[in-house]
């Protein structure tokens, strides 16, 4: 590659590392680093030519006078907010392991200038114990989405951890056949969303335990075989519906709750909701979702503030698990 195009990626590539809003880059700056890391010798003039020739090619180079007189790259592919939050749900989700965090940290830095990346690092923080440790997380995901676009079976190992006689923690595997419909991420896990060929209806598998996933050319189920969905999975309604991410049937239920619980019914069901005042301590609202062991633990940590007033079959669940914690704790 001819020198004079080479310096022109040089100083493009130098803006977009090393350069923001609080760290220009002067001319004198680019022609240091163009001598010292690249060997390529320049003059001030041909700086200038450079990065008005970035410009007209639709690089948001700017010049300022503030904090001192130089160039930096406005425009960026994602704003230092937005790597932020990307960064800190790569930090907090679960099924990524450490190892893999920290290179998923690296790349989202380099959207950033040095500055900017070394003053985000500073504020984030892991905690590795709450990370998992399976490294195929990657080679999963990949089939899996390979396999939903297919439309065809996987299987897999899938590990859970147990108590043996010794007390001793340990594993215990299952193998799955499935077919894939989706993949959620909800409640800091990344779940399958598949049926399990021996029964008819949907069930949630967690990718950070699966383990040996074998694509088969065997065709999936159609969705609409075991679920009400219709030609496509709606992800979008079936995470809404689910708590904990257990599955059961979906039913409309019917609930009085305490007026300090708005902000958390809103938080859980979307603004959508209908909200109907029943006296000055209590709204009743109806939503759609699936009953399940999930739905009466989320019911419960409520206490007496939200009461299920239908369907039958879910008061008849709350009550019963009601009375087994009772049981528990009464004394002899």
């Amino acid at each position: 590659m001819q020198t004079s195009k080479l310096k022109t990626l040089r100083i493009l590539q130098m803006l977009q590392q090393y350069s923001d809003e609080e760290n220009p880059l002067s001319a004198t700056d680019l022609i240091e680093r163009l001598q010292n890391d690249y060997g390529i010798r320049c003059e001030r003039k041909s700086i200038y030519a450079d990065i008005k020739a970035l410009q007209e090619v639709g690089f948001d180079v700017c010049r300022t006078d503030y904090p001192r007189r130089g160039f930096y790259m406005a425009g960026r592919t994602f704003e230092l907010a937005e790597v932020r939050m990307l960064m800190d749900a790569v930090q907090s989700a679960g099924f990524i392991t450490p190892k893999k965090t920290e290179k998923l940290v690296q790349k989202l830095e380099s959207l950033l200038s040095a500055g900017q990346a070394e003053s985000l690092v500073r504020q984030v923080y892991c905690q590795s114990e709450n990370k998992c440790s399976n490294e195929e997380i990657y080679y999963i995901i990949d089939n899996l989405h390979q396999a939903i676009c297919d439309g065809c079976k996987v299987k897999f190992a899938y590990k859970r951890r147990a108590v043996d006689p010794k007390n001793k923690k340990t594993f215990r595997e299952k193998i799955f056949t499935v077919s894939p419909y989706a993949l959620i991420w909800k409640d800091d896990h990344y779940y399958l969303v598949c049926n399990n060929e021996k029964y008819d209806n949907l069930m949630n598998l967690r990718l950070d335990r699966m383990r040996r996933i074998t694509p088969l050319s065997q065709k999936a189920r159609p969705v609409e075989d075991v679920s009400a969905y219709k030609g496509r999975f709606d992800t979008a309604d079936y995470a809404a519906k689910m708590f904990n991410m257990f599955s059961g049937e979906t039913a409309t239920v019917r609930l009085l709750c305490k007026l300090d619980t708005l902000e958390e019914m809103v938080d859980r069901f979307g603004t959508a909701i209908p909200i109907h005042a029943v006296d000055g301590d209590h709204f009743e609202t109806t939503i759609s979702a699936a009953v399940s062991e999930g739905m009466v633990s989320w019911l419960m940590q409520y206490g007496g503030r939200v009461q299920v007033l239908e369907p039958q079959s879910l008061i008849d669940s709350v009550r019963a698990r009601a009375e087994t914690v009772l049981s528990a704790y009464a004394k002899e």
